[in-house]
């Protein structure tokens, strides 16, 4: 349509005499403001006068007026009304929206047979959405018996239009098999048409595709590519899974400083993940110029949404307190964020930081609760810890049984301390009758493993009470005791 100023007269006097065609015309013109200042009570006007003679074209147009309440207060009765005067006489739009409406089930009462009428007869007119639709209705099954078959029909219908949706769907039945014979080649096709149409999350999930090698051959250089294009558009993820890629050095050419570029970006976006690696990167000062102040802002912000390892690491920092000011109330509380999420470190560092009063008000019942969830994951030192507890009565009742069954799982893992607390149990004979054989094994092998203070000085006090065949028999245990449990120097 010309939108010359004489050509714009000469649709306006046939439309004010009645010409329907011109009437949707003009309508068109001031609902876009083109050639006209844009006007929606304008076009409102002239659809109407074109829809009450029948035009499909005008009679569309105002249904969707009146839905979204441009130039005419919102009405869904009259957009209903007229989208269903269009689609009957064809308009595909129509049928479309009119489909939309009735599976929505939010203007009008929902209507699943309704909805795959008009939603059939926009598809069967070629409306790439519409096939779509009706693609993802097939394949859910939760309106119509699933069917595969047509699935696949309408969204290679609706794909081949350039429907980025329906080539993501189509992609995903060739690798799956769903409907059509497995093809990755096919797979990647269909990705591979998405992501050319320029969207940075479907470059970055063809990226994805290649780096994991689940639904086509894996190739490195195809996810880097297509990361790129994804995060050049500024794709936090994208960004991130490259920075991870030049970071390791293992899919493509190391290179710490796009590392640093593309984690950067991410960062500056709030990816969590992004901002906890270049943390550590000026943490460590290995890969780029060491900055403890952008550590701790990239750790901080980090931590802030959640990321377990950053708060492990902030935690530690703040204990520590070499590279930031030492701050125990900081470390605490970073610490419980972490060990709350189940992390056994930030439990054991709790444990300890409640049993000594750093940060928090010395409390041992604290100190044993923390301690008890790090122990039953497996650390070592909190086991340590624990039995001593339980071995004291400190902050939970006194229990030799359970000293020496966290005394054990310490032991065997190479702490020499638990190793040389399972001797002295076993001297004095705390678990109800005094075993020196074991002690002097238990000692031997505290000494065995570094501790060559107490340890050896209490092997020797014990060995004195035994005789030459019973120290030669605690000896074989000792050796048998290290070389079952993996404790070879």
């Amino acid at each position: 349509m010309n939108e010359k100023t004489e050509d714009i007269n000469d649709i306006t006097k046939s439309a004010e005499q009645g010409h329907a065609d011109a009437q949707y015309n003009l309508g068109v013109l001031y609902e876009n403001g083109k050639g006209v200042k844009q006007d929606y009570k304008q076009a409102v006007k002239w659809f109407t006068k074109s829809a009450k003679q029948g035009n499909a074209n005008a009679q569309y147009n105002l249904g969707v007026l009146y839905e979204n309440g441009k130039g005419v207060k919102q009405d869904y009765k009259q957009a209903v009304k007229w989208f269903t005067k269009s689609a009957k006489q064809g308009n595909a739009n129509a049928q479309y929206n009119l489909g939309l409406i009735y599976l929505e089930g939010e203007l009008i009462t929902q209507d699943d047979t309704q909805a795959m009428n008009w939603l059939t007869k926009s598809a069967e007119q070629e409306y790439a959405n519409a096939q779509y639709t009706l693609g993802v209705i097939y394949l859910e099954g939760e309106l119509i018996t699933q069917d595969y078959k047509q699935a696949e029909k309408w969204f290679t219908k609706s794909a081949e239009q350039g429907h980025a949706d329906a080539q993501y769907n189509l992609g995903v039945m060739c690798s799956k098999g769903e409907g059509v014979t497995q093809d990755y080649k096919q797979a990647e096709k269909w990705f591979t048409k998405v992501a050319e149409q320029g969207n940075a999350e479907e470059q970055y999930n063809l990226g994805v595709i290649y780096l994991k090698g689940q639904v086509v051959k894996q190739d490195y250089k195809q996810a880097e590519t297509w990361f790129t294009k994804s995060a050049e558009q500024g794709y936090a993820d994208a960004q991130y899974n490259l920075g991870v890629m030049y970071l390791e050095g293992e899919l493509i050419t190391q290179d710490y400083k796009q590392a640093e570029k593309w984690f950067t970006k991410s960062a500056e976006q709030g990816y969590a993940d992004a901002q906890y690696n270049l943390g550590v990167m000026y943490l460590e000062g290995e890969l780029i110029t060491q900055d403890y102040k952008q550590a701790e802002k990239w750790l901080t912000k980090s931590a802030e949404q959640g990321n377990a390892n950053a708060q492990y690491t902030l935690g530690v920092m703040y204990l520590e307190g070499e590279r930031i000011a030492q701050d125990y109330k900081q470390a605490v509380k970073w610490f419980t964020k972490v060990a709350e999420q189940g992390n056994a470190n930030a439990q054991y560092n709790l444990g300890v930081m409640c049993s000594k009063g750093e940060g928090v008000i010395q409390d041992y019942n604290q100190a044993a609760k923390w301690f008890t969830k790090s122990a039953e994951q497996g650390n070592a030192n909190a086991q340590l810890n624990l039995g001593a507890m339980y071995s004291s009565g400190k902050g939970i009742t006194k229990d030799y049984r359970k000293a020496e069954t966290w005394f054990t799982k310490s032991a065997e893992q190479g702490d020499s301390k638990a190793q040389y607390n399972l001797g002295v149990m076993y001297a004095n004979g705390n678990l109800g009758t005094q075993d020196n054989n074991k002690a002097y094994m238990y000692f031997n092998i505290s000494a065995y493993n570094g501790n060559l203070g107490k340890a050896i000085a209490n092997r020797e006090k014990i060995g004195r009470l035994l005789s030459i065949e019973k120290i030669n028999n605690a000896q074989k245990l000792s050796r048998d005791w290290i070389e079952s449990h993996n404790q070879k120097v």
